[in-house]
């Protein structure tokens, strides 16, 4: 009955938590870069007087490279993270069936920590010992920190990240695509990206849970930067 009623009482209270924070987190990585990298490039050679059209073949190219290798670099952290949960996942395997007493005590002093007496926790811990697969998962959590990666989250972390700096790329490009004389094409550049960059920005303060006008600014201002820094660079190169 009183497993009935706990359930009842879980379908009756539908908590909305947010539950897509890697893949989120992915998508600032790659947009980020993806606004910033190639609108600073552009920048540069909008400095040293290159055409429209040289600016795009670069940034093209600087794209397509930044996207490969952002998500090499994001399939190779995923990648990491995931061999260490297995490491880990092992050697706490092997503790268990080796030091049984061991483990057992250190479910006690993890439960001890938040308060829970040792007449109370004597049942979880022996309950535990029955069960090694729960016994397992409950020392990868509490006493590692450590949750059961998804195995396609390599894969899926490099996509998102190429193609998340593929959109963040194409933006400071396209007004060079439309507007041949590149002097007035980095006007036009610079006001879209901008503007992206503050709309971005906010965005990820939003999903970040930091103040969105703060991380608006603070992203704009960034951006902002890097370009003016290539901009100048190019200008003071070409004398």
């Amino acid at each position: 009955m009183a497993g009935e009623s706990n359930a009842s009482l879980l379908n009756d209270h539908k908590e909305k938590h947010f539950t897509a924070g890697e893949i989120v987190r992915d998508i600032i990585i790659g947009v980020s870069d993806g606004l910033t990298v190639p609108f600073a490039l552009a920048a540069g050679l909008s400095g040293a007087n290159a055409t429209s059209a040289v600016i795009v073949t670069a940034g093209v190219a600087e794209i397509a490279a930044g996207a490969i290798s952002m998500g090499l670099g994001g399939y190779l952290a995923a990648k990491s993270e995931a061999d260490h949960y297995m490491r880990e996942l092992k050697r706490e395997q092997d503790e268990i069936i080796a030091v049984p007493d061991t483990e057992a005590a250190e479910v006690a002093e993890i439960l001890s920590e938040y308060g829970i007496q040792p007449h109370e926790y004597s049942p979880v811990v022996n309950a535990l010992r029955k069960n090694p697969q729960a016994w397992l998962d409950f020392m990868m959590k509490f006493e590692l920190g450590l949750e059961k990666p998804d195995p396609k989250r390599a894969m899926q972390s490099a996509m998102t990240i190429a193609i998340a700096y593929i959109v963040g790329g194409i933006v400071p490009l396209f007004p060079y695509m439309l507007i041949s004389n590149a002097d007035r094409a980095v006007i036009a550049s610079v006001i879209v990206t901008l503007i992206a960059l503050l709309i971005f920005g906010y965005g990820k303060g939003h999903f970040t849970g930091s103040k969105p006008f703060w991380s608006a600014l603070q992203t704009t201002f960034i951006g902002a930067i890097a370009s003016a820094a290539a901009f100048a660079m190019a200008k003071l190169v070409q004398g």
